[in-house]
């Protein structure tokens, strides 16, 4: 049995499972509490006994559900199991480059000198006057006595 057909199957399964799930919880007494909107005598299944059961298909059913689920993720992740994301990001393209090209030595280019995006802290002191002129040029007013 490949891998495909299992993950159909046990798609399928799951399915079920979580519609009979919510069947059996729709079934259930409602305890009250929710909107002011109580469960009355008058439901269906009305007696303990029938509640003790639903509650527990109900934990069955949940647990099922959830061994299924962790099932599914264990089956789609088996090809994949030596394969490593961080390895395939670290070679990058060096992996899918033929041998011939990783031979041939670069042509050196030349270099333009690069600009920073931003402004930088020495393009703001070099447009600022700076602070030895503007004490000398304006002396400070003195209050008069």
């Amino acid at each position: 049995m490949n891998d495909a057909m299992l993950q159909t199957i046990l798609l399928v399964a799951i399915i079920i499972v979580a519609i009979s799930l919510t069947g059996v919880v729709l079934l259930q007494r409602s305890e009250g509490g929710a909107l002011g909107m109580g469960g009355g005598p008058s439901g269906f299944m009305t007696a303990r006994g029938a509640g003790n059961l639903l509650t527990v298909v109900t934990w069955w059913l949940a647990a099922i559900l959830f061994a299924l689920t962790i099932g599914l993720t264990v089956v789609g992740n088996m090809d994949r199991a030596s394969v490593s994301m961080i390895d395939a990001n670290a070679v990058g393209s060096l992996a899918t480059q033929p041998q011939t090209q990783q031979q041939q030595p670069a042509q050196p280019q030349p270099a333009a000198p690069a600009r920073p995006s931003a402004p930088s802290l020495d393009d703001l002191e070099a447009s600022l006057p700076s602070a030895a002129t503007t004490h000398s040029a304006a002396p400070a007013p003195q209050p008069a006595q």
